[in-house]
């Protein structure tokens, strides 16, 4: 869920998950691992501030678009 509402946020701006990773400074395919294991506050927050949009949306479980 939290990986599937980045990668569609990533593709509506037009950047792959490598480009976020990288302009965020986070590790190769950490954004990816959150499928399996839970993102640090830290790393969750700078996501979110990236898309502009809060933690609570980045992470809500819907159907609706993010």
């Amino acid at each position: 869920m939290l990986y599937e509402n980045v990668k569609n946020l990533a593709f509506k701006k037009g950047v792959s998950i490598y480009r976020v990773e990288r302009d965020l400074n986070l590790s190769n395919g950490v954004i990816g691992k959150w499928n399996t294991s839970k993102p640090s506050a830290e790393n969750l927050k700078k996501v979110a501030d990236y898309f502009n949009v809060s933690v609570e949306e980045l992470m809500e479980k819907s159907d609706k678009e993010v």
